[in-house]
């Protein structure tokens, strides 16, 4: 992670102190008038003047340090996701949509022509990879294709969740056409529901209301791992664009590939 371009790298450090007071800045500038990068500004960084003022101030500064510091390492995450996301995304500029699709129904395409081959025609083996082949064109395509729309808000509330469904569901999909897939898969994505149920969903009734309305058998797998990809996506892209927040692209180092 490199040191922003308009400021000397002096090294991780530095990057870490430029970060959290961008951080604090910003955490004040929700309340108070020009507080980030005020102070080269010609009015400079806005002081408190009233005795009020300046209660509220320092509550609200203080306030904000332990707070930055459990966000910080999220932002650092976010960095990292923005680093590998843009690799991906300078791949798929250059291919296009339509070649980046085209990539992938070549991959998966091979690989279920290879599956009818190696499983001697029309068997289970060969609808599991098809079906799991098919699976991950159309997410992948929808992912590419949200993403090149553009727009902050729809890069995180579609093209991520379908990323991550490009990548969690096929597997799954296989499962229901391969009792061998589905040997492996699906006990361990039960016992995962298990633990979700027992944990995260154990609050508001959530969990009694999802046992008694559905039963985790057949495409309620495809289901299930479906509605993981979507909160993980969410997840993610939010951590990216927290990570613009703090470390805008013109200032990240990871603009270069």
């Amino acid at each position: 992670m490199a040191a922003g371009r308009g400021r000397a790298s002096g090294g991780v450090v530095d990057d870490i102190r430029f970060d959290l007071r961008r951080m604090h800045e910003t955490w004040m500038e929700l309340f108070f008038p020009r507080q980030r990068n005020a102070s080269s500004s010609v009015l400079g960084k806005w002081q408190p003047k009233t005795a009020r003022e300046k209660v509220t101030y320092n509550t609200w500064y203080y306030l904000g340090i332990p707070i930055i510091g459990l966000v910080y390492p999220l932002v650092l995450l976010g960095v990292i996701l923005r680093f590998q996301s843009r690799r991906l995304d300078s791949a798929a500029l250059r291919l296009g949509t339509i070649g980046v699709v085209a990539l992938f129904v070549v991959l998966w395409g091979a690989l279920t022509a290879a599956s009818y081959v190696r499983f001697d025609g029309l068997s289970e083996g060969f609808f599991a990879v098809a079906a799991a082949s098919t699976v991950a064109v159309v997410a992948a395509a929808l992912a590419v294709g949200f993403r090149v729309i553009g727009g902050r808000g729809t890069t995180v509330v579609f093209a991520w969740p379908f990323a991550m469904t490009a990548i969690f569901l096929p597997p799954v999909v296989a499962a229901l056409y391969s009792p061998t897939v589905a040997a492996v898969v699906l006990p361990r994505s039960e016992s995962l529901a298990i633990w979700l149920l027992e944990n995260p969903l154990d609050f508001a009734n959530v969990n009694a209301y999802l046992r008694t309305r559905y039963d985790l058998e057949g495409i309620a797998f495809a289901g299930m791992w479906f509605g993981i990809s979507v909160p993980v996506g969410w997840v993610l892209g939010i951590l990216v664009t927290l990570a613009d927040l703090v470390r805008p692209k013109a200032d990240s180092g990871d603009d270069d590939d």
